[in-house]
């Protein structure tokens, strides 16, 4: 099979020439150590977390910003010609180096920028390589009609500091070392910054360059000027057809450099990944080009966390730039991530190592990048650490992984079934799970500011009952399968029981389920998509009129073309847009705002009860749409309430990647199974 790198992602003059449409656009890479680079298409630092090289030096996810940019200008006889733009705190944007960008692409994940500068048409590409922190940019010639002698003259950027804050003027002065083609730079307690080249001429330099303007802070009611050690320049000659570069590691053991090596090893691993998705999952044959790229975009997310020597562990990165480990996302994210696309070893890995987490019945919610202890304060972490057991158990029939697990996946279920932290458990008059005290967030509507948590949901949420019921649902079938038939029992007994209450949370009048039923102030009846999770799980507690009903009344108040709205805009509480500060962002964040990962499951329940394949399929047509805005290649976290449905919050995010993934497959899998029944029908009709 010839399999090729998928090249949907292109944006012409028009964008990249125009500053705020070409800020709007940004690239992101990541190394699967934990380590990320990132900006727009303009070049401009408009975040605090853009950068070339951001890593961690303890905890995996303990991120550092260290290589902040590269500003690069072509030498041309007297002339000097930038090619990098910024923007400064005075307002102004000099130099406008974005205003010679005739294209930006990616090949596959590689960002690529097309400068013309009069005859002279220059290729500029950048890439990490995969398990280093490690960042490579190189520039080539691509037309130089009449053959004039020009040199590329780069400025390197330098820093470290922490990826979410602000440079202050504490900082320590490094110390430096050069020789041919080589610069480090070393500040205490750091790993050394290495700078190197095959042909670059080396000038060091020790000097901060104030007040970059980062506007994308500012928005978010944050400080918005930084500053950056400017550490050298290194100066290439340039000829066309030939690539000349630069390396920037914290690696000790940094290989020889050789430019097209290292390019041709990312591409060529990406291409690995796409030709052994397709041919570990048939499906993934006669994907779409948009389908390819999601795939390569999942990679992204999966990260080798290295304990210690001896120990490692698979985890899912939630989101870049500035989410690290979480639970709940990487139970939810798992199938899409690892299973959708072949990467079963890593499924079982990511798996089994979360099972010495589990305490009290619960998975962490949060793993901090600093190294203190993980934070249990999360309801549904654990049971959607079943339902991907389940998912993981449908695709591969891992026996001996499931007996191991077994006795924490019965943990689960004792803890959850008799009382565990927060007001967790299960009341044992009806079945159903209660959540909830006071100033806990449990469910994933979390949002918090100060002491103020925006939706508490505190008694027993919808989504959380639908998870339980599956997760006893899938008990029962664990057992059976393990020849456990006392817990099978047991476990059947107790999802019956779940099942009739669960009538409770169905509104008269055909208006879907209840938010939370037997809260503080009743049953809510506010229209949110949880909901829409007692359809599309694997099992369902609901009859075939509730579950259209639930369908038909997401569809009606929640859908856009890219998620499923917090909160329908008919509410009081309801927040068009998320904008603004701290405080206007997380009120908004559950009140209206469109999360992408509810997309796929909207998908999956609406096949549930109509059956047609094509028209769910169909329900995911806008997010290809978005792969070429935002976070190119990849999909956003959330968007705006209303239309025309800006992306807001992370620019990419792993569930909303991998809950696209799964549901496609899904659909595509029922779709062909559709079809072949509709041929076999057509036969018998014809004989």
């Amino acid at each position: 099979m010839k399999q090729s790198l998928p090249q949907i992602v292109h944006l012409d003059r028009e964008i990249c020439g125009t500053l705020e449409l070409a800020e709007q656009h940004e690239w992101w890479l990541a190394n699967g150590k934990g380590g990320y680079a990132g900006g727009t298409v303009a070049g401009t630092l408009t975040r605090r977390y853009h950068g070339l090289l951001i890593a961690p030096f303890q905890s995996h996810l303990q991120r550092n910003l260290l290589f902040a940019k590269a500003d690069a200008e072509l030498l041309d006889g007297d002339r000097v010609i930038h090619l990098h733009t910024n923007r400064w705190g005075s307002g102004v944007v000099e130099p406008r180096g974005h205003l010679s960008i005739e294209s930006f692409r990616l090949d596959g994940r590689m960002p690529v920028w097309h400068y013309r500068l009069d005859d002279l048409l220059i290729e500029a590409r950048i890439w990490m390589e995969h398990g280093r922190h490690s960042t490579s940019i190189a520039w080539r010639l691509l037309e130089n009609p009449a053959e004039r002698g020009v040199k590329l003259r780069v400025r390197l950027l330098a820093n470290v500091r922490d990826h979410h804050g602000i440079t202050g003027f504490e900082n320590s002065s490094p110390s430096f070392q050069t020789s041919d083609h080589e610069l480090d730079i070393s500040y205490p307690g750091c790993p050394t910054l290495h700078f190197h080249s095959r042909c670059g001429e080396v000038q060091r330099a020790d000097y901060w360059i104030e007040d970059f303007d980062l506007p994308a802070e500012r928005e978010r009611g944050l400080s918005s000027l930084d500053r950056h050690l400017c550490v050298g320049h290194m100066t290439f000659p340039i000829h066309a057809g030939h690539w000349v570069g630069l390396t920037a590691s914290i690696e000790e053991d940094e290989p020889a450099y050789y430019m097209e090596d290292s390019m041709r090893r990312f591409q060529a691993r990406d291409l690995a990944m796409l030709t052994r998705a397709k041919i570990t999952v048939p499906e993934l044959m006669q994907a779409p080009a948009w389908i390819d790229q999601l795939i390569l975009a999942a990679d992204s997310f999966v990260i080798r966390h290295e304990q210690d020597d001896i120990h490692a562990r698979d985890a899912i990165v939630a989101g870049y730039p500035w989410f690290g480990e979480w639970g709940r996302d990487s139970m939810i994210a798992l199938p899409g991530l690892l299973l959708a696309t072949g990467r079963y070893q890593q499924a079982r890995s990511l798996l089994l190592g979360h099972l010495p987490l589990v305490d009290g019945g619960m998975l962490p919610n949060f793993f901090p990048g600093n190294g203190e202890a993980p934070q249990y304060n999360t309801v549904d972490a654990a049971l959607w650490f079943i339902e991907a057991w389940h998912a993981y158990f449908s695709v591969i029939k891992d026996l001996p992984s499931l007996a191991y697990a077994w006795p924490i996946l019965q943990q689960i279920i004792g803890h959850y079934r008799n009382g565990t932290r927060h007001g967790i458990g299960m009341d044992p008059s009806d079945g159903l799970l209660c959540a909830g005290e006071t100033g806990m967030q449990l469910t994933w509507m979390d949002a918090r500011v100060g002491d103020n948590v925006i939706t508490p949901r505190i008694g027993k949420p919808v989504e959380i009952n639908a998870l339980w019921y599956n997760a006893l649902q899938t008990m029962e079938y664990f057992a059976h399968i393990l020849n456990d038939e006392a817990r099978a029992k047991e476990y059947s007994a107790m999802a019956a029981k779940t099942r009739a209450e669960f009538r409770r949370f169905v509104r008269s009048k055909h208006n879907g389920l209840f938010d939370v039923i037997d809260g503080p102030d009743g049953n809510d009846d506010d229209i949110r998509p949880n909901q829409i999770l007692a359809v599309s799980l694997t099992f369902t507690p609901l009859d075939s009129q509730a579950r259209q009903d639930v369908v038909a009344v997401c569809a009606q108040h929640l859908l856009t073309p890219f998620g499923l709205r917090s909160l329908d805009s008919a509410s009081p509480d309801y927040r068009p847009y998320y904008q603004g500060d701290v405080w206007s962002r997380d009120s908004a964040y559950h009140q209206g705002t469109v999360w992408a990962w509810l997309l796929g499951h909207y998908a999956l329940a609406e096949y549930r009860v109509s059956g047609n394949a094509e028209r769910a399929l169909s329900r995911l047509e806008g997010m290809q749409d978005h792969l070429n805005k935002a976070g190119l290649g990849t999909v956003s976290e959330i968007f705006d309430g209303d239309a025309p449905h800006t992306a807001r919050g992370c620019p990419a995010q792993a569930w909303s990647v991998a809950c696209t993934l799964d549901a496609w497959l899904k659909l595509r899998r029922a779709q062909s199974k559709n079809e072949k029944e509709d041929r076999h029908e057509q036969a018998k009709s014809v004989a």
